[in-house]
C-alpha cells in the first residue's frame, strides 16, 4: 500500500472497478501545480474506468479533489493509455455501430420518401385554394 492517501484512495477504488486489479499501477508526482497521480490499467479494463461518456473517470476525479482540498492540495488525475489499446471499442463494436447508425438513417430516408410522395400527390390535385372568410 502506498504512503499517500490520494494515491491509495486511486488504488482502491479502481482495483475495485477492474477486472485485472493485480495490472492497476499508480504514479504520484507533485510539482507547481499541485499532485498529479498517473493511473495505469490492463487494456481490456480502460472502458470500466473511462465508463460511459466519462463518467466514471470524471467521479473519480471529483472525489480526489474532495480529498486533496481537505489536505490544502490540488489532485489530478491522468489516465494513462496503455499498450494495445485501440481506443473505447473494438472493431467488431466499430461494424456494430455502424449498422445501427444505418438503422437510425432509415426513418430519414422514409420521410424523406414521404415528402416526395405528398409533394407528387399535389401535383395531382392542385394547389389548395384558400377561401376568403370575409374576417379580418
Amino acid at each position: 500500500m502506498t504512503a499517500y492517501k490520494d494515491q491509495a484512495f486511486v488504488e482502491m477504488v479502481v482495483k475495485q472497478i477492474v477486472d485485472n486489479p493485480d495490472k492497476v499501477k499508480t504514479e504520484r508526482r507533485v510539482d507547481e501545480m499541485g499532485v498529479l497521480i498517473e493511473l495505469t490499467v490492463d487494456a481490456e479494463d480502460m472502458g470500466k474506468i473511462i465508463g460511459k461518456e466519462g463518467r466514471t473517470a470524471k467521479s473519480i476525479r471529483t472525489l480526489l479533489r474532495v480529498l486533496g482540498a481537505k489536505e490544502h492540495a490540488r489532485v489530478n488525475l491522468k489516465i494513462v493509455e496503455p499498450e494495445g489499446y485501440e481506443g473505447p471499442r473494438s472493431s467488431e463494436d466499430r461494424e456494430d455501430s455502424k449498422e445501427a447508425s444505418a438503422k437510425k438513417a432509415e426513418p430519414k430516408e422514409k420521410l424523406e420518401e414521404k415528402v416526395e410522395e405528398d409533394e407528387e400527390e399535389e401535383k395531382e390535385v392542385g394547389p389548395i385554394e384558400e377561401k376568403s372568410t370575409g374576417v379580418i
